[in-house]
C-alpha cells in the first residue's frame, strides 16, 4: 500500500514494514527505513537482490503485499530506470525539453495573471491583492524549477552528459540504448525533484561524463537514493549504504568502503557473541543433566532452567555466499601478431572517427582502450571482429579466433528466448551436455534457466551474454563495458578470470579499479588516433600527471605537448624515439653549447613560454567573464513580458552565447598548455 501524505519534516520518504514476494517466495520480508533531505544512500547487494524492485516500490510500478511507503504530498521523486525505451522522433533538444511541461503551464498561467492585473484598477481590493499573491507566487515556483532559463539549462546538462552541440538537432532515434538513457537522465536532472531514484546512472556513461554527474550529485540540495557498482562513484557520492541481503536490509551510516569494513566487524561482533551465549548454554545445560537429580541442587538446576528459558537467544545474519565461479578455456595458440592495423581509417558519411591508425597487439598481451565516449574505442573494436567496414589495412593473426562481448549485450539478446534455449541454440556437440552446469555456474539454477530473457535484470543478462563466451576457447577476447550491470562481487570474479586466461584480451573500460592490475598496456583514444602506454591503468595515470582517470578524462585531454610545441618553435631537427618508460617522446638536436649556459637558456626560455601561457590564461578568463555579464544582462531583459518579441534580443543572446563556448574552448586549451608546462 503506498500513501502519500503529511510526515515529520524531518523525512523525505518513509518504507514502514514492506514485503514483496514473488512466486510464493519473500523478495523483502518486513523491511523498514527512511530517506531524509540530502541523504546520500547507495544500495547495495549481489545481483537479483532486489535493488531496483526496491526503487520501483517507491515510486509506485511494483506493487508491495505488505508494509506501506509513505510520500508528502509536495514531494517530487526524479526516477531514472536502468532500462528502458525512448523511441522518439524528437530531437535531444526536444525531447529533452518535454521535462518543463510544469514550466510551460505555469508560463501560461503567469501570463493570464498579467493580462487581468494589466486591466484592473481596483488596486486597493482583495481581489487585486490576490491576483499580485498569485503571480508572485507562480513566478518564484517557475524560477525555482529552472523554466524561464531552461533552454540554456538543457544545453548545460546535455553537455555534461557528454552531447556535443550538432548532436541536439539529431533525431532521438538515431542514438543507441545509452545515449538514450542519458537524454532520460537529463531530463530527471532538470525536473529538479527532491529525491533522486537513481538505477545504475554511470552505465554507458563515460569518465567524463561520471565526473560530472559525480560532481552534481555531492551538491545537490535534495536527496539521492542511488545503485550502482562503481566503487569510487558510490564513495565519492555516498554518506549511507543499505545492503540488501537475504530479503533483509542493513543501514550503515558510511560510504561503501568504510560500510564494508563495519559490516565485517559487525559479523565477527555477532560471531562472537554467538560463541559466547553457545558456550554459557552448553555449560549450563551440562550442569542442569548432571545435578538434575541431586537434592542438594534442585534450586540451582531450577534457578538455570528458567535462565535458559528467559534468555534471548542470538543469531547469526544469514550471509549469501552465492556467487558466479567459471574460468575461460584455454586459449588456442596464435601467431605472434594478432592483429595488426595498417593506416586505418573509419568514417561513418562526414564523420571521421578513426584516421591513419597504427596498432599492433602481439600473443598474450592484455591491452585496454580508453577515452572519452565518441572516440573510437568500440568502432575499431567491431573493425577487429570483422562487424563493419573500413578503409587501410587490418590482420588478424595465423590460428587467431576472436570471442566478443558487445557493449550493447541487451539489444542483441533474444528477449523471447529462455535462459536454456538462449545458451542450447549457441551449444554444439559435447557442450550440449554442458549447458546447465554452465548456467549454474552463473547462477542461473532451478526454475531460473525457463524465465524468459526479457524479464532478467540488466545483471542477469550480462551474466548470460559472458556465459555465451565459454562455449569455445578462443585465444583472443575482445570486452567491451564487459562490467557494466555486474555487481561488485561478479566484477572481481571476471577480473580473476580473466587474470588466468592465457590468451590475448582487449579491454575497453572506464572503470578504473577493474582495470587496476589486469591490462599492461593502455591505449589512448583521441582526436582520432590512438597512443600507446606500455604500462597498466596506474602508470598511465601518473604520466598523465593526473590523481585518477576521471579527472583525466573531465580535463578533455585537449592540451597539446608542450615539449613537442617548444621544440617545432625553435626549428629544431626532431627525432621520434621510444623512452625507457614506453611512452613516444621528441628529442630536439641543437648545436652543442656548455651545460651550464644550456641551463640557462632552457631556464629562461621556460620562464618566457610559462608567462606567454599564464597570460593567454588570464586574458581568456576575463573575456569569458565578460561574455557571462553580457549574457545575464540579456537573459535578464528576456524575463521581462515585453521583451519577449524583440527578435533582436533574443540574435543577440545567441551571437553570445556562441562567441563565449568557443572563448571557453579556448580557456580549457590554454589551462591545459598551462598546467602540462607547469608540470
Amino acid at each position: 500500500m503506498k500513501k502519500v501524505g503529511c510526515i515529520t519534516c524531518a523525512t523525505m520518504i518513509s518504507i514502514n514494514n514492506v514485503t514483496v514476494s514473488f512466486s510464493g517466495t519473500d523478495l523483502f520480508n518486513d523491511i523498514t527505513f527512511v530517506i531524509n533531505p540530502k541523504d546520500r544512500i547507495g544500495l547495495t547487494g549481489k545481483n537479483g537482490a532486489g535493488k531496483s524492485t526496491l526503487l520501483k516500490t517507491i515510486i509506485g510500478i511494483q506493487p508491495i503485499d505488505k508494509g506501506s511507503i509513505t510520500i508528502p504530498e509536495d514531494c517530487t521523486v526524479g526516477y531514472l530506470p536502468q532500462q528502458m525505451e525512448l523511441p522518439s522522433e524528437r530531437t535531444v533538444i526536444e525531447e529533452t525539453l518535454t521535462c518543463f511541461e510544469d514550466a510551460v503551464k505555469l508560463e501560461e498561467e503567469i501570463s493570464k495573471l498579467n493580462v487581468e492585473i494589466t486591466e484592473r484598477t481596483d488596486y486597493e481590493s482583495d481581489d487585486y491583492m490576490r491576483l499580485i499573491h498569485s503571480l508572485t507566487e507562480k513566478s518564484e515556483r517557475l524560477e525555482l524549477i529552472g523554466g524561464s532559463k531552461r533552454n540554456a539549462d538543457a544545453e548545460v546538462v546535455l553537455k555534461g552528459l557528454g552531447f556535443r552541440q550538432e548532436d541536439f538537432q539529431r533525431k532521438v532515434s538515431e542514438f543507441s540504448g545509452g545515449w538514450k538513457m542519458r537524454i532520460v537522465l537529463a531530463k530527471c536532472i532538470l525536473r529538479k525533484p527532491k529525491v533522486f531514484l537513481l538505477d545504475e546512472p554511470t552505465n554507458h556513461l563515460d569518465i567524463e561524463s561520471i565526473k560530472w554527474l559525480e560532481d552534481y550529485l555531492k551538491d545537490y540540495a535534495g536527496a539521492v537514493v542511488l545503485i550502482s557498482h562503481d566503487r569510487t562513484f558510490l564513495d565519492n557520492v555516498t554518506k549511507r549504504t543499505i545492503e540488501i541481503s537475504l530479503g533483509k536490509i542493513y543501514d550503515y551510516n558510511a560510504s561503501y568502503t568504510k560500510y564494508l569494513e563495519l559490516r565485517k566487524e559487525r559479523r565477527q561482533q555477532q560471531i562472537a557473541a554467538y560463541e559466547n551465549q553457545q558456550k554459557i548454554i552448553q555449560d549450563t545445560e551440562d550442569f542442569i543433566e548432571r545435578f538434575r537429580y541431586k537434592p542438594t541442587k534442585s534450586n540451582q538446576v531450577q534457578s538455570r532452567i528458567k535462565m535458559l528459558d528467559k534468555m534471548e537467544r542470538l543469531e547469526v545474519d544469514l550471509e549469501d555466499n552465492s556467487s558466479i565461479h567459471f574460468r575461460f578455456p584455454p586459449a588456442p595458440r596464435s601467431g605472434q601478431v594478432v592483429v595488426k592495423a595498417d593506416h586505418l581509417t573509419k568514417a561513418f558519411g562526414e564523420k571521421v572517427v578513426l584516421e591513419d591508425v597504427e596498432f599492433v597487439l602481439e600473443r598474450g598481451e592484455k591491452v585496454a582502450f580508453v577515452g572519452r565516449n565518441g572516440e573510437g574505442k568500440t568502432t575499431f573494436s567491431r573493425c577487429i571482429i570483422g562487424q563493419i567496414p573500413y578503409d587501410g589495412e587490418l590482420k588478424i593473426g595465423y590460428n587467431v579466433s576472436i570471442g566478443y562481448y558487445a557493449q550493447n549485450q541487451d539489444e542483441l539478446l533474444d528477449l523471447n528466448k529462455t535462459v536454456f534455449q538462449t545458451l542450447d541454440d549457441i551449444a554444439t556437440g559435447d557442450m550440449r551436455t554442458k549447458v546447465r552446469d554452465i548456467l549454474g555456474a552463473f547462477l542461473f539454477g532451478g526454475e531460473d534457466i525457463d524465465k524468459k530473457v526479457k524479464v532478467l535484470s540488466g545483471g542477469e543478462r550480462a551474466r548470460l551474454e559472458m556465459a555465451k563466451l565459454l562455449f569455445q576457447p578462443y585465444s583472443l577476447l575482445v570486452l567491451d563495458e564487459p562490467t557494466n550491470h555486474l555487481d561488485i562481487r561478479s566484477k572481481d570474479i571476471l577480473k580473476q578470470a580473466l587474470l588466468a586466461y592465457d590468451g590475448t584480451i582487449i579491454l575497453v573500460s572506464h572503470d578504473r579499479d577493474f582495470l587496476n592490475g589486469l591490462a599492461d598496456t593502455v591505449y589512448e583514444f583521441r582526436d582520432r588516433k590512438i597512443k600507446q602506454y606500455k604500462g597498466d591503468i596506474n602508470y598511465f595515470l601518473e604520466k598523465k600527471k593526473l590523481q585518477n582517470m576521471k579527472e583525466f578524462e573531465a580535463a578533455g585531454n585537449n592540451g597539446k605537448n608542450i615539449s613537442t610545441q617548444k621544440s617545432q618553435s625553435n626549428s629544431a631537427v626532431t627525432n621520434g624515439s621510444a623512452s625507457r618508460d614506453g611512452v613516444h617522446t621528441v628529442s630536439t638536436t641543437n648545436a652543442p653549447v656548455s651545460s651550464g649556459k644550456e641551463d640557462y637558456l632552457a631556464k629562461k626560455e621556460r620562464e618566457k613560454m610559462l608567462r606567454k601561457l599564464k597570460s593567454k590564461v588570464e586574458k581568456s578568463e576575463q573575456r569569458v567573464q565578460e561574455l557571462e555579464n553580457q549574457l545575464s544582462e540579456i537573459q535578464a531583459k528576456l524575463q521581462i513580458p515585453e521583451n519577449q518579441t524583440d527578435m533582436d534580443l533574443f540574435t543577440q543572446y545567441d551571437t553570445i552565447k556562441l562567441n563565449l563556448e568557443k572563448e571557453m574552448a579556448y580557456w580549457e586549451d590554454a589551462t591545459m598548455q598551462y598546467e602540462e608546462a607547469m608540470g
